[in-house]
């Protein structure tokens, strides 16, 4: 049954969809898309008010996460979500290996690809944000067969499945969101790959095991910068750390943080004002 939505439009300064549409979850919202450097939020009509999400916005910028936004608000009269939220997402080709499609789309596999079906849900990670493109390229680039791995703040969990699929012999993903952990678990089904993937509600100082082999992390500086310590006892000898959510400012701070826990600064890979960086545990 059809219902009436409002469609909010929200531009940010910077734009940090992964951080600002975290945040947004917080609110009484049917769903989130990104498109062209907006971030679109939908809402049933009296759900959600322009106060509370302008105390989101604010919040971000108290918390220097971003300097200024601008809002704008639509009324959807008889508009089905769900189907126009399912023609905006797309199939996405990352690399000429790996290819990002929704259950709902249709795609004919190119020799020697792999495909993974990811359906996002309310997590981020669509495979749309050039974050979530540069660990998918960095990952087919790092990962060796029957590594170990660690992803922290999984999402939708297409960082773990692309390294199983890629050869990884195990995947820990960690968030903690419990939408996440429930999407999650669901893509790890849709690629038949929930056999070696175990998903966790929690944060990375919760996961008891170390020796992992490459961890993964695509979430927002304030969070990386607190993390280094925890990231490396969790690392084997040589092991690999390939971090994202970061724009090309945050570099210089990442590669302090991280180096001075023991961890070396291996490759830098750029899309747009977004980067993501390579570390590794000794020399």
């Amino acid at each position: 049954m059809n219902k009436n939505y409002k469609e909010f439009h929200i531009t940010t300064d910077p734009f940090t969809p992964e951080i600002v549409t975290g945040m947004l979850w917080e609110l009484d919202i049917t769903g989130l898309s990104e498109e062209n450097n907006v971030i679109k939020v939908f809402s049933e009509s009296n759900s959600l008010s322009r106060d509370k999400l302008y105390a989101i916005l604010e919040r971000l910028v108290n918390e220097k996460l971003i300097i200024n936004y601008v809002v704008e608000e639509f009324e959807l009269e008889n508009k089905n979500w769900n189907e126009e939220w399912e023609k905006s997402i797309n199939v996405i080709e990352v690399t000429d290996k790996i290819v990002i499609k929704s259950s709902f789309r249709n795609y004919e596999e190119k020799p020697g690809q792999l495909v993974i079906t990811i359906d996002p849900k309310m997590s981020f990670g669509t495979g749309e944000h050039q974050t979530t493109k540069l660990m998918l390229k960095l990952i087919e680039e790092y990962l060796k067969p029957g590594m170990k791995v660690l992803d922290v703040g999984s999402g939708t969990a297409v960082l773990s499945i692309a390294a199983v699929k890629l050869g990884a012999a195990k995947a820990v993903a960690i968030d903690n969101d419990e939408l996440c952990f429930e999407n999650g678990n669901e893509n790890c089904r849709l690629n038949n790959v929930a056999d070696k993937i175990q998903l966790r509600i929690g944060e990375i100082k919760e996961v008891e095991e170390n020796g992992f082999d490459l961890i993964l992390a695509n979430i927002q500086k304030n969070i990386l910068i607190n993390i280094p310590g925890d990231i490396k006892s969790r690392l084997k000898n040589d092991g690999l750390v390939i971090l994202s959510g970061l724009l090309e400012d945050d570099e210089t701070d990442i590669k302090k943080h991280f180096n001075k826990t023991g961890l070396s600064f291996l490759k830098k890979e750029k899309m747009d004002e977004w980067i993501a960086v390579v570390f590794k545990l000794g020399n």
